[in-house]
């Protein structure tokens, strides 16, 4: 069977850090994220301390991915119309403005639904930022393999974060109230701010900015026909988004799960650390033979779950989510495929339209385990949750582009091989 050749050079994490302005933009990243997370755990154990439900916890969890819909979607164009540096400053600004008007009605016990209106905002600002972020990659990583690890390090770098987020956040809420957390969040994202204005370099866009109201909605309206009519790109969006069930429901059920213990931020965590663990796996293999994994680690994925409808110990609750995050690293060769196959001067709006399928999705997951687990148990919620979500991927896999994928990463990776890359047939 046939191999590409470039993948006995592949690269390793180390390079990826080497390249020029991309430790100092990694580091605030990852800052950022771990202030997120804080603060999205401290709003949700505010909220089911109020409520005692596992729905209106699951919607605060929801309520901090759905506008990123909104605000991928509405501002993807800007990304390719803007500088990734302008896109990146003002909105780290302008989310370090809203957490401090979350602290300001946390302290003041202001209802629920300013908290989440708040919120609301926060997260569409954040939709932009996401996907500056990413597409910053492919300036600061030109070669498609480093880019390609670069991924795989960002995707580490977001599940540590986040299990740390989380668990830090659970811990601070517990010891010293939901306003800590938030004030750390703050914090996070003035220091981004501080060094996206002073590392990240200004680069040309990769396109003339059109001005008008109606050149900016048919960017918008071009993105999705370009997204819907590509065969892999939509069928790679469509296996992001039917196995986010699987993804959201630990998550959005650990806190109900775990009850009055203090295990709620670990359990919320353990999939995110079997996430990171399996993305150190995935990236060390070439990547062809990451991108045959994608469907049958995604098929496996919610298998773990499934043994919840036994109601085990909190401890094997755990270990099980570790294990189903650890199959969660196929997202890693699906995005970097995803990303090098788009036209870089549309690389912005379409990547962020695909981004908002995905966090809606996300959205959409976490309400709806959050209403199962109400109507039945927390127990029940994740297992069938697990099960919607494996019948819907067995369906996408029965028409699974195999040949075109291979041949999607081939072209991609030629550039970086010299084109002498040697397509593989298909699984």
């Amino acid at each position: 069977m046939a191999t590409n050749r470039g993948d006995s050079a592949r690269p390793g994490f180390g390079e990826v850090l080497r390249q020029p302005h991309y430790l100092p933009v990694f580091l605030a990243t990852a800052l950022s994220l771990w202030g997120d997370y804080v603060a999205r755990i401290t709003l949700a154990a505010v909220v089911f301390e109020r409520t005692r439900s596992p729905l209106a916890t699951a919607t605060t969890l929801a309520v901090s991915l759905v506008p990123s819909v909104f605000g991928r979607s509405l501002f993807g164009p800007l990304v390719d119309r803007f500088a990734y540096k302008w896109v990146l400053l003002w909105s780290q600004v302008l989310r370090a403005l809203c957490v401090g008007l979350l602290l300001v009605l946390v302290v003041t016990v202001a209802p629920l639904w300013t908290l989440l209106g708040t919120l609301l905002v926060l997260e569409m600002i954040g939709g932009a930022s996401a996907a500056a972020s990413l597409l910053l990659q492919l300036d600061l990583l030109p070669d498609p393999r480093l880019y390609g690890k670069g991924v795989g390090l960002s995707a580490l770098s977001e599940q540590v974060n986040q299990a740390v987020g989380l668990a830090v956040g659970g811990g601070l809420v517990a010891l010293v109230g939901a306003e800590a957390g938030l004030v750390f969040d703050a914090v996070t994202f003035v220091v981004a701010a501080v060094v996206v204005l002073t590392v990240v370099p200004l680069r040309p866009v990769a396109r003339e900015a059109t001005r008008g109201l109606g050149n900016y909605l048919r960017d918008i309206g071009s993105a999705a026909r370009d997204l819907t009519r590509h065969p892999l790109l939509a069928r790679f969006v469509a296996l992001s988004a039917v196995a986010s069930l699987g993804i959201a429901a630990p998550e959005a059920l650990a806190i109900p799960l775990a009850g009055t213990s203090p295990w709620g931020g670990v359990l919320m965590a353990a999939p995110i650390a079997g996430a990171a663990f399996g993305i150190l796996l995935i990236s060390a293999r070439p990547v062809a033979w990451q991108n045959r994994s994608i469907l049958p680690a995604a098929l496996a994925m919610p298998l773990p779950l499934l043994v919840l409808v036994l109601r085990p110990p909190l401890v094997v609750v755990g270990v099980v989510f570790v294990v189903s995050g650890m199959l969660q690293a196929f997202m890693v060769p699906l995005q970097a495929t995803f990303a090098l196959a788009i036209e870089p001067a549309l690389r912005g709006r379409i990547f962020s339209l695909a981004g908002s399928v995905a966090v809606a999705s996300a959205g959409l997951s976490y309400l709806l385990a959050g209403w199962i687990g109400t109507r039945t148990n927390p127990y029940t919620g994740v297992s069938v949750s697990a099960a919607v979500c494996l019948v819907a991927i067995v369906l996408l896999a029965l028409s699974w582009p195999h040949r075109q994928v291979q041949a999607a990463v081939d072209s991609a990776y030629a550039s970086a091989d010299g084109g002498t890359t040697t397509a593989r047939p298909a699984a």
